[in-house]
């Protein structure tokens, strides 16, 4: 039961990408502004990355909706997630240390799910051909988060306090889930058995591109979850700097999702999860030997940003169709998945960084992407598309 997209698919893909950049905004400013909450709740570095691991254990829960998913309710499982990022930023207004780990399970619940409804949708309504581009349209709600709400975070943060960004972020992930259940339509019919040899609920060959996707998300985040901490400690950046790098992070990931969504179709899909990894690699090395330089530093940052959004988000459409007769499931399954590697990472990566600075979160992260690209080359060995 597939279709390409036409125009109410459109109009529906645009409301899932507006209403996903805000859920991505709520979660995305806690790692960018990490300095300022820091200083909120009188604590460290690695207390806050510690926190924002063991959250990360909230995204264990995909996989309760993944046969909700396989029966069309992409809607309900949908709204109800935009309506827990929402209560999130209210439980984080409490204002300590206990409230932010309260409110940070909230929302990776919230986030994990959102974004698990979302890809279903896009796979059950969209070719795997042209897939690449409608995904790549998606997850442009990643890079739209930072490039237009960080300057907007940043200045309420320096005008009103930290928890004038919660209020505001409330509000836009509110309105988000009204627009959602206006926009996306009722659940059709769905067929989602299966005859495929099972292991762990999936088919065997299912598993390489699931790795492959947990792999490349990180050795993102391995470097995301310190940089604000990094940049803020090695070259001195303001709460104002660190906007404007978010800004420009924001930008390079814009492009790099946009060029999924024009070329990866093109390339094929498993070539351009390659490609990106190995671009990230190159921007892990010129962080690796940028030393005193904050020029040199940023360029790897940004190098490692487009290649890792470009890589990440092709991983989604190769994730999508790891086993399409129980896509929903996969989605969730692999969600998990990278919900345990984030988790581990960023705990790790924290706790490197306060005893090796950022070298020792650059090997976190490169050891990351060696399982990735291992996992993507078992992955040659299955064919995909229809």
């Amino acid at each position: 039961m597939h279709r390409d997209s036409g125009r109410a698919d459109t109009q529906q893909l645009v409301a899932l990408t507006a209403s996903k950049s805000t859920s991505n905004l709520a979660l995305r400013w806690v790692t960018v502004f990490l300095p300022t909450l820091e200083r909120a709740f009188s604590t460290t570095t690695g207390t806050i990355t510690g926190i924002l691991g063991l959250a990360e254990l909230g995204g264990l829960t995909t996989p309760l909706v993944g046969k909700t998913l396989d029966r069309g309710r992409h809607r309900l499982v949908f709204v109800i997630s935009l309506l827990l990022v929402t209560m999130s930023s209210v439980i984080a207004l409490g204002g300590s240390i206990i409230t932010f780990g309260v409110a940070m399970v909230v929302l990776i619940i919230g986030v994990s799910n959102l974004t698990v409804a979302g890809l279903a949708f896009i796979g059950d309504r969209v070719s795997y051909s042209s897939r690449g581009r409608a995904i790549g349209i998606f997850e442009t709600s990643w890079a739209l988060s930072l490039l237009v709400g960080a300057p907007i975070l940043a200045f309420l943060i320096d005008r009103y306090g930290w928890r004038s960004a919660y209020i505001a972020l409330a509000l836009l992930t509110g309105a988000a889930a009204i627009v959602t259940l206006r926009s996306l339509p009722t659940p059709e019919p769905h067929d989602s058995t299966s005859s495929a040899p099972m292991f762990g609920g999936l088919p065997r060959n299912a598993w390489p591109p699931l790795i492959a996707s947990a792999g490349v998300a990180g050795a993102g985040i391995s470097i995301f979850v310190v940089t604000g901490a990094w940049l803020s400690d090695d070259y001195g950046l303001s709460v104002a700097g660190l906007g404007a790098i978010a800004t420009g992070i924001g930008a390079a990931e814009l492009a790099s999702s946009s060029s999924v969504a024009l070329i990866a179709d093109r390339l094929g899909i498993r070539r351009s999860v390659a490609i990106g990894g190995l671009v990230l690699g190159v921007g892990l090395l010129i962080i690796a030997l940028s030393g005193s330089s904050v020029a040199i530093a940023l360029i790897g940052l940004l190098v490692l940003v487009v290649g890792f959004e470009y890589g990440f988000v092709s991983s989604l459409s190769l994730m999508s169709e790891a086993a399409p007769e129980a896509r929903g499931t996969a989605l969730a399954v692999g969600n998990a998945l990278g919900t345990i590697t984030r988790a581990s990472l960023i705990v790790l990566s924290g706790q490197c960084y306060e005893r090796f600075g950022v070298l020792g979160t650059v090997f976190v992260s490169a050891s990351a992407l060696g399982v990735a690209l291992v996992a993507l080359t078992i992955d040659r060995r299955r064919p995909v598309g229809r």
